[in-house]
């Protein structure tokens, strides 16, 4: 068994700053100039999003693709975007992971800018997965995580029903007080799979780990 160790982190709960960051990037617009390989890559999937009529659910931080595969067969009424910004995790994807004919696509992209393409170019979303993240435990880090970072108003924009989840029970109760501070409900909950959806998920429930997740409605626009 590849066994996995618990995140260590120096923080013993939320980043103090957590409501006074996110609050600040709710008021003030991100403006990071777009990377032109993520503007290609959404450029090239555009087409099928936006002839397919179909209800759109994202598969972020998707890694292999292991979970975009599962969602999509679990939502065969949906197209799924998968989207990593690392190629070498999507190229495993076709030789392990794609099974079945499941309407799904990946993209390799920076969801920093994938993100606030999608939510100008008017897509809305059913579904939205974010599993297992990087949690970048050092406090300096906070706003690296994607409840902290200046790019969260955009992912609450997509709306649908977010589903986060974390081996790191403080990565959540920091996205649930994000998701207040937003004027969003939302509750840390345990979670047990009867089945794993990806990699992460597999490895850590198999290393005894105790795993967390949240769900949330979000308004759509």
């Amino acid at each position: 068994m590849n066994v996995s160790r618990p995140v260590a982190s120096p923080q013993a709960g939320p980043h103090e700053k957590l409501a006074e960051v996110v609050a600040r990037h709710l008021n003030h617009p991100f403006l990071k100039p777009y990377a032109a390989h993520t503007v290609a890559a959404f450029e090239d999937i555009r087409p099928v999003v936006e002839s397919g009529g179909k209800p759109l659910i994202f598969d972020s931080c998707c890694g292999v693709g292991e979970s975009t595969a599962w969602i999509a067969r679990l939502h065969p009424e949906a197209l799924v975007v998968g989207i990593d910004q690392s190629l070498h995790r999507l190229d495993k994807h076709d030789r392990a992971y794609r099974k079945g004919n499941a309407d799904y696509l990946l993209a390799r992209a920076d969801l920093n800018d994938f993100w606030r393409l999608a939510l100008d170019a008017g897509w809305r979303l059913s579904r939205h997965y974010l599993l297992y993240p990087n949690p970048w435990p050092k406090p300096g880090h906070l706003q690296r995580r994607w409840h902290g970072a200046p790019v969260f108003p955009a992912l609450l924009g997509l709306g649908g029903r977010l589903e986060v989840r974390s081996n790191w029970k403080t990565y959540i109760e920091e996205f649930v007080r994000a998701l207040e501070v937003a004027g969003v409900p939302s509750a840390v909950e345990p979670w047990n799979p009867a089945t794993p959806m990806t990699p992460f998920e597999r490895k850590y429930q198999g290393s005894g780990q105790d795993l967390w997740r949240c769900v949330a409605e979000l308004a759509s626009g």
